[in-house]
């Protein structure tokens, strides 16, 4: 394969000035397949073109590429070098304090710590910080965003730190919005532009993040998808990332919604339909005649949940929609028609295009989706409206190991009379709604859905309805522009009256920062062991997410979500039974306060404008005081504090020497747990508030940290001290060594005593035992969360054997030096008769190891002997070479040493 044209810059104009670009259409004059390729496919194509440079990119790559269509499935891997990485501060403040210790380990091995610094564009938006303390009110904004600077006042300093220390990283500060949402409507460009010496650029824009929901901004046709921050930080260094060029399934929409039905709804049937597809690891393209009616907010509702369906994203081809977002989001008119042309020019626009050559191709009709929920456990989990009664009434009664909760006839029933701090009576229940939270992304990025939401609270109010004093209700948008429209259309006031009111700009209720529930529903619960539950307008409902006391949670649109807080539960049938009554003591139904498609279009046209946007954009930056007065010093090497309960310097890169350590196999290995299928990310390290009698809890507050001010694990994640304590420590996860407990418990053998997972790790390491975990199917499943590699490493596991692993988890264990291990099909400890009481050995792990390769383990105990093989999940040769190092961390920093005046440096390695 000679280089060829295609790696020649091509010209374009546009309203008089000249763009370069590389030519897909050039390409195709040697592969005439290009021309039939899915559109996410020539994203990717093109990147290779413009970053090749014959060691990282090479020309077979592109060819793999360029052929994807004839030569699908090749387990061989390619380069991805993304434009720009995108970080919140939970996930992102690991990732930058890792490179802050990548610094330090550079300056004492005598190397610049200069060297360690992002080379291309990263913004990391502070939204994951924020917690519902205070609802209900007018000033629980203000209370809220008090108590969020206060009590991450150690890792904001970090991170103004970083502000300043760093090149090409823009931080977005607190109280702005929700990093998907600002993502949508003031990072992206479509097609970037990039000045060089030899002219001005124009090529795809495309991003990785650290949140698993970085797809939705696939939904605005630029190619992202969640990776964890150690894959992140590989790319902030310029290494490529490396995949599998994946299947791409074509998902053919046609059609319209009915009257009454939500972008939600679809994405909750999307999410159902595709997880039954086993779209794990596969590209998923949206085309077809009922795309093409679909607004881009519609559209990034669908793309958003990709993690939730299992691809790794779920993207939506630039087309006129595209365009016409861009203009409602204030871009120049210029911008857009440069999108326009240069797509047209690529073949990448879609309308009027033909159907690419799919690896599938599946179809929907939307007239079929109806109004849903999904939940109460997992959002795949879709509930019609309809159903809802007789569904929640099942799973009540299902026995726990069938994913129920166990309840009898008499304990459904079970009421509790509840006198209430404001003098009010309630009764709560098994299903009452304790807990209605407007909040998310998914959502709060769909004027659509918030307008429904509004005229519904309208409607609510003016008919005499209110909702019960024991639901605590909030409203947390993804961006400062909602509450303008919102207020432009009158409806904020409405929502305010039914207890709606904005508590928040961040991810606060999805990500587990619920806060507390009103005391006497808190005491009511623990007392009487009561299953409640929780609505929201997010994208997880996982066990113990959503907020540890509440069992039961659904997904839903912003309209049911005030719809359940009006009910006051969801052991309810809407087709049938009143939600209400009004002021004549009349019965109140669903439909009869369900906003019409009209009155929202009307609404929206009224209320929304693209100078709300460049309004609200305009000083993005520089507009929260608070965070501005944060006062640090401007240096290369951050100032650490040994009394920070929130930022330490991390473990990882103690003990790192020159030379690299062999690959040799594993002796005498005991099991920390024993897991069943879909463990999560979220089991593996917890996102919610940090519990008090927990190990981590105990911890922080032996450091003096008052319960108060315990905050959040993902709050917590500069600190590894707190982070190794809430590994494993879900108080949801099972493990099936200690079968009839749940949390992060096991059995330390061979003294064979229950103790924490922390402290039995603790126990094993006197003895210098290494650890392996053993799992099902769907292992790390959920958000892109480094702890839940980090935290089981530290805990001395060595290796993790399951049925299967999730994509974006099994590359952070070898990004971090654990060792994924796959069993052979059809097999699993249940079949192999592993209890976890055996001590394990394996054979055939050495420096010659191959991707794929297989070794064999054996199982030894008094009972009996089991020999078994698994797969070696190093997937290519450069897993193999960051495994090899210890992780990518010491990989990046060996590398930069040999940069770093090479002939003078004496590696100061210990």
């Amino acid at each position: 394969m000679s280089v060829g044209k295609y790696m020649e810059k091509s010209t374009l104009k546009v309203k008089g000035k000249e763009y370069n670009y590389y030519s897909i259409p050039q390409l195709m004059k040697e592969f005439p397949s290009v021309s039939k390729l899915p559109y996410s496919i020539k994203v990717l194509l093109e990147a290779a073109i413009r970053t090749f440079d014959e060691k990282a990119v090479t020309k077979e790559h592109i060819k793999k590429l360029a052929t994807w269509n004839i030569s699908k499935n090749v387990n061989e891997e390619v380069p991805f070098k993304p434009t720009r990485i995108l970080l919140h501060d939970t996930t992102g403040l690991p990732a930058i304090v890792d490179l802050a210790a990548m610094r330090e380990t550079m300056h004492r091995a005598g190397g610049d710590p200069a060297l360690i610094n992002p080379v291309i564009p990263v913004d990391l938006v502070v939204d994951h910080s924020v917690t519902v303390d205070h609802f209900g009110r007018p000033e629980a904004l203000l209370l809220n965003e008090k108590i969020n600077i206060e009590r991450n006042k150690e890792r904001f300093r970090f991170l103004r730190w970083a502000q300043q220390s760093f090149n090409n990283l823009q931080i977005v500060p607190p109280a702005t919005g929700i990093m998907h949402q600002i993502n949508m409507e003031y990072l992206s460009s479509v097609a970037a532009v990039q000045n060089t010496v030899e002219g001005t650029v124009v090529f795809p824009d495309s991003l990785v993040g650290t949140d698993s929901h970085t797809t939705m901004i696939n939904g605005l046709g630029i190619l992202a998808w969640g990776v964890g921050g150690i894959e992140a930080e590989a790319a902030m260094l310029g290494q490529p990332l490396y995949f599998v060029p994946p299947e791409v399934v074509g998902f053919q929409l046609k059609g319209t919604l009915n009257e009454g039905v939500t972008a939600t709804d679809l994405a909750l049937t999307i999410t159902n339909l595709l997880r039954k597809e086993n779209v794990v690891g596969k590209f998923v393209e949206f085309i077809g005649d009922g795309v093409k009616s679909m607004s881009v907010a519609d559209r990034a509702t669908i793309a958003n949940m990709a993690p939730e369906y299992g691809a790794t994203m779920g993207y939506f081809p630039v087309d006129g929609q595209t365009l016409n977002y861009l203009r409602l989001i204030g871009h120049e008119e210029a911008h857009v028609e440069l999108v326009e042309a240069y797509y047209k020019q690529q073949g990448m626009f879609a309308e009027n295009a033909a159907i690419a050559d799919y690896s599938v191709l599946l179809e929907l009709n939307l007239a079929n989706v109806v109004p849903s929920l999904a939940g109460p456990k997992r959002p795949q989990d879709l509930v019609k409206l309809g159903d809802m009664k007789k569904e929640y009434r099942e799973i009540i009664q299902k026995q726990v190991t069938e994913g129920g909760y166990g309840l009898s006839d008499q304990e459904v029933e079970k009421e509790i009379q509840l006198p209430l701090i404001d003098g009010t009576n309630s009764t709560l229940k098994n299903g009452s709604v304790v807990l209605a939270a407007i909040t998310s992304c998914t959502n709060t990025s769909n004027p659509m859905v918030l307008i429904m939401a509004g005229i519904l609270a309208k409607n609510a109010v003016e008919k005499g309805l209110t909702k019960p004093a024991y639901v605590k209700s909030s409203l947390t948008p993804g961006s400062r522009v909602v509450t303008d429209y919102l207020q432009e259309a009158g409806l904020l006031n409405y929502l305010e009256q039914l207890g709606f009111h904005v508590a928040g700009y961040g991810c606060a209720t999805c990500i587990g920062n619920s806060g507390p529930l009103i005391e006497e529903v808190r005491d009511a619960i623990d007392q009487h062991n009561l299953t409640v539950a929780g609505v929201l307008s997010g994208n997880r409902n996982f066990e113990g997410r959503v907020h540890p006391q509440i069992k039961a949670n659904y997904l839903a649109s912003p309209p049911l979500v005030i719809a359940y807080a009006l009910a006051g539960t969801v052991d309810i049938d809407f087709t049938s039974e009143p939600i209400g009554y009004d002021y004549a003591k009349q019965p109140v139904f669903l439909r009869d306060i369900w906003p019409s498609s009209s009155d929202v279009d009307a609404l929206l046209i009224k209320a929304l404008r693209p100078s709300m946007f460049k309004h609200r954009y305009k000083n993005i930056l520089d507009v929260n005081k608070d965070w501005n007065q944060i006062e640090v010093k401007n240096s290369q090497l951050f100032d650490w504090e040994a009394s920070s309960t929130y930022v330490q310097e991390p473990p990882f890169l103690q003990g790192l020497t020159e030379n690299l350590a062999d690959i040799n196999d594993f002796k005498d290995i005991r099991i920390l747990a024993l897991l069943g299928d879909s463990v999560t990310t979220d089991h593996l390290s917890p996102s919610g508030a940090v519990p008090p009698s927990s190990v981590a809890g105990q911890y922080l507050q032996k450091n003096g940290v008052l319960k108060k001010d315990l905050n959040s694990y993902p709050s917590r994640r500069g600190n590894h001290h707190v982070m190794i304590r809430g590994a494993l420590a879900n108080h949801r996860i099972r493990n099936l060594m200690v079968p009839g407990v749940e949390g992060g418990y096991t059995k330390h053998l061979p003294t064979d005593e229950v103790l924490s997972m922390y402290d039995a790790s603790k126990a094993y390491k006197r003895d210098n035992t290494s650890l392996f975990i053993i799992a099902g199917k769907e292992y790390g499943t959920g958000s892109s969360r480094d702890w839940a590699a980090k935290g089981v490493l530290l805990l001395g596991v060595k290796a993790v054997v399951a049925e299967s692993f999730e994509r974006i988890h099994r590359s952070n264990l070898v990004n971090m030096g654990v060792l994924p291990l796959q069993f052979l099909p059809g097999e699993n400890a249940g079949t192999l008769g592993l209890d976890g009481t055996e001590v394990f050995q394996t054979i055939g792990l050495s420096n010659d190891i191959k991707p794929g390769q297989q070794i064999q383990i054996t199982a030894v105990n008094n009972k009996h002997t089991v020999t078994f093989e698994v797969i070696v999940r190093l997937d290519n040769i450069v897993d193999i070479e960051y495994y090899r190092n210890g992780g990518i961390m010491q990989k990046v920093v060996r590398d930069r040493l040999l940069q770093s005046n090479s002939e003078e440096v004496k590696y100061g390695f210990k």
